[in-house]
């Protein structure tokens, strides 16, 4: 079967010229049984621009992968279907393509490979408008991903891909951005998405980052070279809204107001931005204090997040809520003595403000060592 097909697309005058010399080795290697060969010039050719036109990888696939299927690797043999499942136009047909594949794949017991085609289905499948299916692939393939020992990263990267997308469609901000931060470490961003697919991947994680309702802190995704991918773009403005936002900077956001009628979705939710942007300006105040002065007064608190001074005592309970800072409220003195604040990923300026800080606490602890130590020599022998 596989000679003949193969002999039918070489003996073919519409077989493109660049695709030939690939079935003259492809009957070469098969012959041989170099599988492991084969596996390489298959995979050589599913990447070649000309075979992603019209339908030759789904007929080489039909007509030549299935032969020796069972003696490759499965992990491969599924990426490759993978591939192939990105050719047919209907959606409707690729799931039905991967889904086989992926009964194939449990029944033969390759869990790995059974994850990955899952979830590729669930793909389509949210395509397709099917979310609640969707849901249920994600939900099985949790649970087997917890009883792997270990997973290759095309297996996680495709679990946290699906699973993002999901939840970009259910407008939930936060799930969607911790899911594409963990799919984004799980490839190699520069050779795995183009131009376009970074910008757009990066657009969407700078709105979740903003609408998020649990994410106080950006340095993550800032310090994220896909960031860049909005440089010299219509989006650029967005970094600077991000940097705004992790900096606690009111001023920077207010200057930036304007630009948020380019995306309807962030003027529609101005309202939680400013209330976001003075809890973030809370932290970033606290942050930057050593911990033996963190006790505000209302008033600077107010004077820190630009809010009146009636309106403290409920931000710094909303603080309280979402677990952004530990600590208690006087009411009667008019106080804040806080005790704790969310551990932050830093970006340069951050970094620097806690070298300061720790510089500081040196030369304190420093200076309190040569007191005792004059006070009472004897309590400290010389180094």
């Amino acid at each position: 079967m596989a000679d003949a097909y193969l002999n039918s697309v070489k003996a073919s005058a519409g077989t493109p010229a660049e695709l030939r010399p690939f079935y003259e080795q492809f009957q070469d290697l098969y012959n041989k049984k170099l599988y492991y060969q084969l596996t390489l010039l298959v995979d050589e050719f599913l990447r070649h621009p000309a075979s992603q036109q019209g339908t030759w990888q789904i007929d080489l696939y039909e007509n030549f992968v299935r032969t020796f299927a069972k003696s490759i690797n499965q992990l491969k043999l599924a990426s490759f279907g993978v591939i192939v499942s990105r050719q047919f136009s209907d959606a409707a047909k690729a799931y039905e393509f991967l889904h086989s594949l992926a009964e194939e794949a449990k029944k033969n017991e390759f869990q790995e490979s059974y994850v990955l085609l899952r979830m590729e289905a669930a793909h389509f499948q949210l395509l397709l408008g099917e979310v609640l299916e969707t849901k249920t692939a994600m939900e099985e393939s949790a649970k087997l991903l917890d009883t792997f020992d270990s997973v290759e990263p095309a297996v996680h990267a495709s679990f946290y891909r699906v699973s993002g997308n999901y939840y970009k469609s259910k407008a939930e901000y936060a799930d969607y951005y911790r899911n594409f931060l963990l799919f984004l470490a799980c490839i190699n961003v520069e050779t795995e998405m183009n131009a376009t697919e970074q910008m757009q991947c990066a657009h969407d994680l700078a709105i979740s980052a903003l609408l998020g309702d649990t994410i106080y802190n950006f340095g993550e995704l800032l310090l994220h070279p896909i960031l860049s991918s909005l440089n010299q773009t219509e989006f650029a403005w967005l970094r600077d809204l991000l940097v705004s936002f992790n900096a606690g900077n009111i001023g920077r956001f207010e200057a930036l107001i304007p630009r948020l009628s380019q995306e309807t979705i962030l003027e529609n939710n101005l309202g939680f931005l400013r209330q976001k942007i003075c809890l973030m300006a809370l932290i970033e105040n606290v942050f930057r204090r050593s911990t033996d002065n963190r006790t505000l007064s209302f008033e600077t608190v107010a004077k820190e997040t630009h809010i009146p001074v009636d309106e403290v005592e409920h931000l710094v309970m909303k603080a309280l809520c979402l677990g952004l800072i530990r600590g208690a409220m006087d009411q009667s003195e008019q106080l804040v003595r806080i005790t704790w604040v969310q551990p932050r990923v830093l970006d340069t300026d951050q970094t620097k403000a806690l070298v300061e800080r720790i510089t500081s606490w040196c030369d304190r602890v420093q200076h309190i060592s040569e007191f005792v130590k004059n006070q009472s020599p004897e309590l400290l022998s010389a180094s």
